[in-house]
């Protein structure tokens, strides 16, 4: 389903979406910290929370970062530099999933909305100061922790080739097991890397709203900003 490619993908392309394989990036860790890194490894023990605010509501989601340290760094960093404001989800699936993150969709009708990424060659840093580079506005798999697509997780959309997913993400609304990357049956493959923790109602009232040509909602639905938070 989760395409960031285009065309815009129909309820019936859902198996065109995978992920390639790779490993995440091991905390480093020795006998004698520095103090930058000992504030690095604080912050991997904090907890990280995205509170999307939406024209719906809020909707907030705990990230993985200690799981997931390249996926939800790049969408932390992506929240805080901006890049989300003002955009809207340009695909909605009732018993399914909600799709947002495409630049082009700032503007609703955009025929392009859903194509779109991050800056090629831009660049964030994990918790454990690691920089990475967003190569063709894409980053790398991280298809390491086998957690399911279940309802009101966060899972990176991406075009079905390895390493291409970018800023497009989606909430799933149903238990979506077959986007799995651990799941065999299928060859999607979509890493989850946060989980809605209030805000539920939002989610379900957006996934409610009448959709017309590609999924996309009538009445844009936008995502004023999204605010990145540490407990």
């Amino acid at each position: 389903p989760i395409s960031s490619s285009p065309p815009v993908v129909e309820a019936t392309s859902f198996l065109m979406l995978s992920l390639a394989t790779m490993g995440a990036l091991a905390l480093r860790a020795g006998p004698l910290v520095s103090r930058g890194a000992s504030t690095r490894l604080s912050a991997l023990q904090m907890s990280t929370f995205a509170t999307f605010k939406t024209s719906k509501g809020d909707i907030k989601a705990e990230l993985m970062m200690d799981k997931l340290p390249i996926t939800c760094s790049n969408f932390a960093d992506l929240a805080k530099t901006g890049f989300y404001d003002g955009l809207t989800f340009h695909r909605v699936i009732q018993g399914f999933m909600c799709q947002f993150g495409c630049p082009h969709s700032k503007d609703p009708k955009s025929p392009r909305a859903g194509t779109g990424g991050p800056e090629p060659g831009s660049t964030y840093t994990t918790p454990d100061g690691t920089t990475i580079t967003r190569t063709g506005g894409n980053i790398p798999d991280e298809l390491i922790e086998p957690i399911s697509n279940e309802v009101g997780t966060l899972s990176m959309a991406n075009t079905g080739m390895p390493n291409s997913g970018g800023s497009q993400i989606f909430i799933n609304t149903k238990h979506n097991a077959f986007l799995d990357y651990f799941d065999p049956s299928t060859p999607s493959k979509h890493p989850v890397f946060g989980k809605v923790v209030d805000g539920m109602d939002v989610l379900l009232a957006i996934e409610k709203v009448p959709t017309g040509q590609g999924d996309k909602p009538i009445d844009p639905v936008t995502v004023n900003t999204i605010e990145i938070s540490e407990d």
